[in-house]
């Protein structure tokens, strides 16, 4: 039923106990996850070695791999184009969302039916990453409008069809609850946990992850205003 895709580049040292944590939580049965896909953009490291290893342990684990780096929405949009459940489960490799969270994302959209954001309560990062996201979610929400108070939370679920509809981009991870409103998908936000970076480094810059998020929310922006409204339509 929920496909888990998690997209990650050089984060060797993160892949066993982050696999460890989903597969408890697939374990609780709490949530029906039923497969795990990790998406290797292009690492250096060992983090390829690390999912052949992974896959002696869990035999369900299903691993793509970029041939070069092309960043996490890429990541998500390839794991999501493989999946076989019938809903995504989306999360960050680093071990800064917690699996077991999953279970509240699930309760949710069976209560709601609607696609349910992860947003942190407490987030766990360094003044300048804190800063920053402020920034950039103050400007979303003041251009978008789409009642969502933190979409850099990766942690999300999402209807599977829902998610291939949408319109693919390069950064299109952070703008999801726009989208998936423009396309009159229902969307609710559920407060989740985030922990505090325990292996490897952040992949983001602050100048240039500040400006491509400027120019990225003006052109979400104009697609949202260029949504059509419902309509039945029926065959004569």
């Amino acid at each position: 039923m929920i496909s888990v895709v998690v997209p990650v580049y050089n984060e060797e040292g993160s892949i066993a106990p982050l696999l460890a944590e989903i597969a408890a939580a697939a374990g609780a049965g709490t949530a029906p996850i039923t497969e795990v896909i990790y998406v290797d953009d292009g690492s250096t490291d060992g983090t390829a070695q690390a999912l052949d290893e992974a896959r002696r342990l869990y035999p369900g684990l299903r691993v793509l791999r970029h041939a070069r780096r092309c960043g996490q929405s890429a990541g998500f949009w390839h794991g999501g184009a493989a999946a076989r459940g019938e809903v995504l489960v989306l999360m960050d490799g680093d071990g800064q969302n917690d699996p077991a969270d999953i279970r509240l994302l699930w309760e949710h959209y069976q209560a709601t039916g609607a696609a349910v954001m992860g947003q942190r309560a407490v987030r766990r990062d360094n003044f300048v990453r804190r800063w920053s996201s402020k920034v950039a979610n103050a400007l979303r929400r003041a251009m978008l409008r789409d009642g969502v108070r933190d979409t850099g939370c990766s942690l999300k679920l999402i209807p599977t069809a829902a998610y291939r509809a949408l319109p693919y981009f390069d950064h299109m991870h952070r703008f999801l609850p726009a989208l998936l409103l423009r396309a009159h998908v229902p969307v609710e936000a559920v407060d989740v946990s985030h922990r505090p970076r325990e292996r490897g480094a952040s992949k983001y810059g602050f100048w240039g992850r500040l400006w491509v998020g400027v120019f990225d929310v003006l052109g979400v922006w104009w697609l949202s205003r260029r949504a059509l409204p419902p309509v039945a339509v029926q065959e004569c």
